[in-house]
């Protein structure tokens, strides 16, 4: 069954109707992908440069510390070994890449489902243009506010978006991204997801419809 969802502006009024793509927001989430994925996503961005020194890359040694035999203590070759203070660490941490390899469509599976949870939940709202020729984030606070947007939202722009990123991306609980960047992570980061008509994804099933004005209201 296909979503509708109001298309407003950004005082609030409804200026049109848009209906979700069913590939993109109407399928059942699959949980196990949209875990896998994100637990991939979450490790590729560890930096991975933690480091310790084995005993062959400390400093000192080179003598035997003391010798072999009639002192009683266990015999030692060298003060770089791992059980002397300052001396090697044995089977320690070293610099790796912690990246998964993730297929392609399990990834677009897993936006699928992301966008699928947060439309059957009313959480996808629509806005026909962000009209700033200059930043305001006074304005965008007043326009999140008149499209009923509350908690943490994430949304969604074109590049040539600059005056609308400038203004949304001074706002602690919104999250600007660009089309090309829109992932399950900070979709199920995020309460809404916030979308213009140009950046609505799916494929030519996606349609905008303008409301028309009745006799009275014309």
């Amino acid at each position: 069954m296909s979503v509708q969802v109001d298309v407003r502006d950004v005082a609030g009024g409804v200026t049109g109707s848009a209906t979700l793509d069913d590939h993109t927001f109407g399928i059942e989430p699959n949980v196990a992908v949209l875990h896998q994925v994100v637990t991939a996503q979450l490790a590729a961005a560890r930096a991975g440069t933690q480091s310790t020194k084995t005993r062959a890359e400390v400093s000192g040694g080179g003598k035997k510390p003391f010798k072999q035999k009639g002192t009683g203590r266990a015999r030692q070759g060298s003060e770089r070994a791992p059980q002397f203070t300052g001396g090697g660490i044995a089977l320690g941490p070293k610099p790796r890449s912690y990246r998964q390899r993730t297929p392609r469509k399990m990834i677009n599976l897993a936006l699928r489902s992301a966008l699928s949870d947060r439309a059957s939940e009313g959480r996808v709202a629509v806005v026909d243009a962000w009209p700033w020729t200059m930043p305001s984030t006074k304005a965008a606070k007043a326009a999140l506010a008149a499209l009923g947007i509350d908690g943490r939202a994430l949304v969604v722009l074109d590049r040539d978006e600059d005056s609308a990123y400038r203004s949304l991306r001074n706002l602690p609980q919104v999250q600007v991204l660009f089309s090309g960047e829109l992932n399950a992570y900070d979709v199920l980061c995020n309460d809404w997801v916030v979308f213009t008509a140009a950046t609505l994804p799916g494929n030519a099933a996606v349609e905008v419809v303008t409301v028309a004005l009745s006799e009275e209201e014309a």
